[in-house]
This record gives structure tokens, C-alpha cells and sequence, in this order.
């Protein structure tokens, strides 16, 4: 294991977070706090309970896993794209760095920019709302295993993007309206049963069910499948990080 090439890359990648901390960080955690003063404060304090939590502690994982989900395909596409449009990813790959140490550091870093926004997000909501967190360890599980399984996806769409345009559309068009929709603002319990059915095939549905659940003991699904569905969607990302790697698909050609 190449332990300087991992660490050169992640502190490459982190040190360009840092120069740009407006965006990189201040920007997403300014845009969920209005979420959390227009949906917490003013429009949660007039609105019923959701399964015995008020409905602005009620959003709080499902806000802070909304940030978590964009920022870590943002960062992962991005910093894997500018190498492939400048193309300084040549000179990656005729480094004597495996694929494997090239995705740690990578994956990594974007992780990293996750979790620490994720947290920032979550002392933040203090401010504006109470909560609890009824099982921290598993809160940190699910903001990690998150962060580091769409960064893993967000690594997926900067090799496919050969343009500014393809890299913002996957976020924009399908991630967004699915985390949308994925039960950040509601309990899936309250949709008609044929909406409740067909809420079950999004994704984000577990990773929220799964995180709201480390924070107040409640889900629309049960925890033990939000983890089986988070791991697949894992496996599923190595895998095809790894056809990538082995088939050079739009790296090498």
C-alpha cells in the first residue's frame, strides 16, 4: 500500500476545500439553515407531531442526510473530473499508484467534506431546534457509511462526465428529486398505501429511515434493511469503480 500516494492525493483534494471554504463548506451550510428556520422554526412550530417528535427535530437527519447525499457527489465528481479535463490524470495513471490507492484518496477526501459538513450541519440545527440522539454510534455509522457510499457514486460520475453539463445532470435531475422525495420533510406512513409501496424503490428512503432512526428510535423501515440496502448500494459502487479501473473506461482512452 502506497501510504504517501493516498495521503498526497487526500491532502490535495482537502487543501483545495480549504481555499475555497465560501463554497465548499459556508454555502450548504448556510442553505440548510434556512431550511431549518423557514420549515423548523416558523412553519414546524405551527404543525403536529410526527410519530411523538416535533416536526423540526423531525427533519434534522433527513436535512443533515440531504446535505450529506449532494455534497459527497459533488466533491467526488469534481475532484475526479478536473484531473480528466486538464489532463493531468496521465500522470495518475503512469504513477506507480494502484486504482485502489487512487479511490482511497479520492473517496476520501470527498468523504471527509461530507462528514464534516454533516456535523457542522447538526450543531447548527441546535440553534434552531431540539433534539436528541438516541444512539450516537450508529449516527456516526450512517454518516460515514453515507458519505463514503455516494462518494464512491459521485467518484462513478466524474469518470462518465466529458462535460460540465453531464456532471451536474445526475445530481440535479435524479439524486435531488429522489432525496426530495425520499421522506427528508415527511414519514413515508403518511403517503396513500400505493405511494408508500412505490416510495420503497427509492433509495434515499433507507438512508434516512436509517439515520432519523439513530436519532430518535423511529423509521419507515426497519433499520437492519436500511443497512442491507446501504451496503448494496456500496458493493454495487466498488464494483463498478472497479470495471472502471480494470477497463480503463474513459480514463485511459
Amino acid at each position: 500500500m502506497n501510504v504517501h500516494a493516498i495521503k498526497a492525493i487526500y491532502l490535495f483534494e482537502m487543501a483545495r476545500t480549504w481555499r475555497t471554504l465560501m463554497q465548499s463548506i459556508a454555502s450548504p451550510v448556510l442553505s440548510t439553515s434556512l431550511y431549518f428556520i423557514v420549515f423548523g422554526s416558523a412553519i414546524g412550530s405551527r404543525m403536529a407531531n410526527i410519530e411523538g417528535v416535533s416536526y423540526g427535530a423531525f427533519i434534522v437527519p433527513g436535512l443533515i442526510m440531504l446535505s450529506i447525499l449532494t455534497e459527497s457527489i459533488s466533491n467526488a465528481s469534481f475532484g475526479i473530473y478536473m484531473p480528466k479535463f486538464t489532463g493531468t490524470i496521465y500522470e495518475l495513471l503512469s504513477a506507480p499508484v494502484s486504482a485502489m490507492e487512487t479511490v482511497i484518496g479520492y473517496v476520501g477526501a470527498a468523504a471527509t467534506k461530507s462528514i464534516i459538513i454533516g456535523t457542522i450541519i447538526l450543531l447548527t440545527a441546535r440553534v434552531f431546534v431540539d433534539f436528541t440522539i438516541i444512539h450516537p454510534v450508529w449516527m456516526i455509522a450512517f454518516l460515514v457509511l453515507t458519505s463514503v457510499t455516494f462518494s464512491l457514486f459521485g467518484f462513478i460520475i466524474g469518470v462518465w462526465a466529458d462535460s460540465f453539463q453531464k456532471l451536474q445532470v445526475v445530481p440535479l435531475m435524479i439524486v435531488t428529486p429522489l432525496a426530495f422525495l425520499g421522506g427528508s420533510f415527511y414519514s413515508i406512513n403518511m403517503l396513500p398505501p400505493f405511494w408508500q409501496t412505490i416510495a420503497l424503490f427509492n433509495p434515499v428512503v433507507y438512508l434516512v429511515s436509517g439515520f432519523r432512526w439513530s436519532f430518535y428510535g423511529v423509521s419507515d423501515v426497519g433499520v437492519g434493511v436500511s443497512l442491507a440496502m446501504t451496503f448494496t448500494f456500496l458493493l454495487i459502487c466498488l464494483g463498478i469503480v472497479a470495471w472502471i479501473f480494470r477497463t480503463g473506461y474513459k480514463i485511459k482512452a
